[in-house]
């Protein structure tokens, strides 16, 4: 068996880098590490981090394939934050223009949780902790 020590970050490829990386600093306030240009890719790779853990690598490609990522689409299903108010979260992402689905009870947990999408319609989770 594995020895996994934990997950090491994310990658997300987008199809507009400025409005993305807007997206992900701006509205939900991740620190930028390291931003480079790939000229060989024509692509940029931005570093990410969550409270100063590196947690997510966002790529800019030429022309990337459209990919189904609503919920229930195979493979990555969403991307989970974990949050202490999840009203005040909410109202600050509508406050930006993001919309939310309905803050729900998880019923397993009993813990609120709702989803939202990114710039690219990647569904992103918001959990309260």
């Amino acid at each position: 068996m594995l020895e996994l020590k934990g997950v090491h970050h994310i990658a997300i490829i987008c199809s507009d880098y400025a409005v993305s990386k807007a997206f992900y600093t701006e509205v939900l306030g991740l620190t930028i590490l390291q931003e480079t240009y790939r000229e060989a890719r024509n692509s940029y790779k931005l570093d990410l981090a969550l409270q100063g853990e590196y947690i997510i690598e966002l790529f800019s490609f030429p022309n990337p394939a459209d990919r189904p990522s609503y919920p229930e689409a195979r493979g990555l299903r969403h991307l989970a934050f974990k949050v202490e108010d999840i009203e005040k979260q909410v109202e600050e992402l509508n406050k930006s223009g993001i919309k939310t689905e309905p803050i729900r009870i998880d019923e397993t947990s009993n813990k609120k949780f709702t989803f939202f999408t990114d710039p690219d319609g990647l569904p992103l989770e918001l959990y309260e902790i």
